[in-house]
């Protein structure tokens, strides 16, 4: 993993599948074991699949492009 050795931990344990793609069957129990392959033998993974996931990519977006998120004062 390249990335900061203090974030790692964090990182492995807060993984969230969004997106369409991952409503297939079983695809969080493989991701988990995936990862946990690939992962060192102390770190512990956690995979969140949310019901909504199908759902959460444009959720998100929404939610950055609605107006309590844009600056106020923009000189254009």
């Amino acid at each position: 993993m390249k990335c900061d050795v203090d974030i790692r931990k964090d990182l492995y344990g807060n993984i969230v599948m969004s997106g369409g793609t991952t409503m297939y069957p079983g695809i969080a129990d493989r991701m988990q074991k995936e990862i946990q392959a690939l992962a060192p033998s102390s770190m512990k993974v956690k995979i969140v699949a949310p019901p909504e996931r199908k759902y959460s990519v444009w959720i998100g977006g929404s939610i950055l492009a609605s107006p309590l998120h844009l600056p106020t004062n923009v000189d254009l």
